[in-house]
């Protein structure tokens, strides 16, 4: 049996760490957006006398700890043999949320080929996230889908996201090397920074909800909390000139809107590009 799925990557323009009672109450409020560039898998079951699991990720056999537990979730206590094929459509550990894409596109199409309803796909990649600290919110707001506010941390229904009206072109670039998130989030000075400046900003965008304000704020909160590297910091300095931008949490990367046909060359100065729609779609199926 064989299915396939895409899902959406994410980029987090602000946010504060709460752990709650479990993994599905835990998180972060914060706020960010969705990616037309994200994760495809095709997902193959086999008959097996023992479970066995094989991840590749854009060719290359990986111990993708995140997939896996997810799988393992799902598959719950039958013995079956997974193969999973997954692409990437943007680098890894570079904050556009590439580890909750992979798993939940692996995910969705394992519920289909089990039966299963699509939000276990859900919680178990949130429960896997959470576990790994590979991400806090990611799958909350693909979840929800758009530009999105997490008001409350953990994944909906436990957690509360609104959707911002707008869907922008997002021009992305990678400057430096990649960031392990959780390399920042077991620094106790950098999540006593992130949450006295992450927590306030949701209030503050909850206030006046619009994409501006996100990008504004989120600039803000990148610079006060001292998580930029120079090279972040050029590249927003030279966006700066046409539109708005901030950096990717968390990856040496930009994140950046306004004219595309301006952005694209000024950023590919600083490093390779991307560009991307805000999907408000979500995780889905593919035809085979």
């Amino acid at each position: 049996m064989r299915a396939r799925a895409f899902c959406p990557g994410h980029v987090t323009g602000f946010f504060e760490i709460c752990i709650g009672e479990d993994t599905l109450t835990s998180g972060s409020r914060g706020a960010g957006l969705c990616t037309s560039l994200g994760a495809t898998s095709q997902v193959e079951v086999f008959e097996s006398p023992e479970r066995r699991i094989e991840v590749s990720i854009d060719g290359v056999r990986r111990d993708a700890e995140v997939t896996i537990g997810a799988i393992n979730g799902l598959l719950g206590e039958r013995n079956v043999s997974v193969t999973v094929a997954t692409h990437l459509d943007l680098p890894e550990s570079q904050g556009f949320g590439m580890s909750a894409a992979g798993a939940l596109s692996a995910g969705i199409a394992l519920c289909d080929i089990l039966e299963l309803d699509r939000n276990a796909a859900f919680e178990v990649v949130h429960s896997a996230e959470i576990r790994n600290r590979t991400g806090m919110g990611d799958v909350s707001a693909i979840h929800r889908g758009g530009v999105t506010i997490r008001e409350t941390a953990g994944l909906p229904p436990r957690g509360r996201i609104h959707r911002i009206d707008g869907t922008p072109d997002v021009v992305l670039a990678v400057v430096g090397n990649p960031l392990r998130t959780a390399g920042v989030l077991d620094d106790p000075d950098s999540v006593s920074r992130i949450n006295k400046e992450g927590g306030r900003r949701v209030s503050e965008l909850l206030a006046q909800p619009t994409v501006e304000n996100f990008m504004r704020l989120s600039a803000s909160f990148a610079m006060d909390t001292g998580l930029t590297s120079s090279e972040v910091r050029n590249a927003m300095g030279s966006a700066s000139s046409v539109g708005l931008s901030s950096m990717s949490m968390l990856g040496n990367s930009v994140f950046a809107i306004g004219p595309t046909a301006e952005l694209v060359p000024i950023l590919s100065d600083h490093g390779k590009t991307f560009v991307t729609s805000v999907d408000t779609e979500g995780a889905r199926l593919l035809p085979e």
